[in-house]
């Protein structure tokens, strides 16, 4: 192992030009998957703030007891689907109305008796706040005979669900091509490494060296030069990030496990490159 260390450290100091290339190319090509990434998690996190508003809302006829309301509101609760129900009288339904709408506020001076029912607000857990899931809930709620009408934004809803299947697409079509050309960079770059070292790989297999022996320094060293690249991809984002930040608008960056990611994800990388560089570059050498 310690020689297999020293033949892969070696690598960059024989040819650093190579492998600053190597590295950078790595860098290059983990970042643009990064960004993608970071625009994604970005892009969830907003969707997670709107899907945080969806709420179905009942309206109570007038003159229901408060005890049947509370018993109502029991029953919702075990719904596997409901995270919260919130109960709101006629008074607070006129007093939040009154701050929200200033607009309005001769209008409300001039009542003489409040408009406004009183109503229930159900928000549901994550992963029920999809069209199905939310109009399964307000059949339900249809059912309570002291129920008059229940509101949830149907259009708007729908409109959510599409962003959403929309954005999942987006993931995988655009994810793929670029983790795609990233691999295929990476395996041209470490290729260009061992084409290099052809002649040290002839005389080795001519003395006898086996194919494990041979490619065990070509693997460390492509491990190494992902490891690299992955963490100068992750200072790349990082820089992208901030200036993102001070130009325009507040971001969320990967957390410390997602960060790390960059570093096992170049490792994968530099390994699987160099170890199909290798591997086809041996053939090439044991046909000859």
């Amino acid at each position: 192992m310690t020689l297999t260390l020293r033949e892969a450290l070696l690598s960059f100091r024989r040819a650093p030009l190579l492998s600053a290339l190597s590295v950078t190319t790595i860098a290059f090509a983990i970042f643009v998957v990064g960004l993608f990434a970071l625009v994604v998690l970005n892009l969830n996190r907003a969707l997670r703030e709107v899907e945080e508003r969806v709420e179905v809302v009942a309206y109570v006829m007038r003159g229901t007891p408060v005890e049947v309301v509370t018993v109502a509101m029991g029953d919702l609760q075990r719904f596997p689907e409901v995270a919260s129900v919130t109960h709101i009288t006629e008074d607070e339904a006129l007093a939040r109305a009154q701050k929200e709408l200033v607009e309005f506020q001769g209008v409300f001076d001039d009542l003489v008796a409040n408009p406004l029912p009183a109503s229930l607000e159900v928000r549901l857990r994550p992963g029920f706040r999809d069209g199905e899931h939310v109009q399964d809930v307000a059949e339900r709620l249809r059912g309570f005979r002291f129920v008059d009408d229940v509101r949830y934004g149907r259009d708007w809803i729908a409109r959510l669900d599409r962003i959403r299947d929309l954005a999942a697409v987006g993931v995988l079509v655009i994810g793929g091509a670029f983790a795609a050309a990233a691999v295929v960079i990476i395996g041209t770059t470490i290729r260009m490494a061992v084409l290099q070292r052809g002649r040290e790989i002839a005389i080795m297999r001519l003395v006898g060296a086996t194919d494990g022996f041979i490619r065990r320094p070509f693997l460390l060293e492509g491990s190494l030069k992902g490891a690299l690249g992955g963490i100068g991809a992750l200072g790349l984002v990082y820089g992208a990030h901030f200036t993102f930040n001070e130009l325009l608008l507040r971001a969320e960056f990967f957390s410390p496990p997602q960060g790390a990611m960059f570093l096992v994800l170049g490792t994968a990388l530099g390994f699987a490159a160099s170890l199909a560089a290798v591997s086809r570059h041996l053939k090439t050498v044991g046909s000859t």
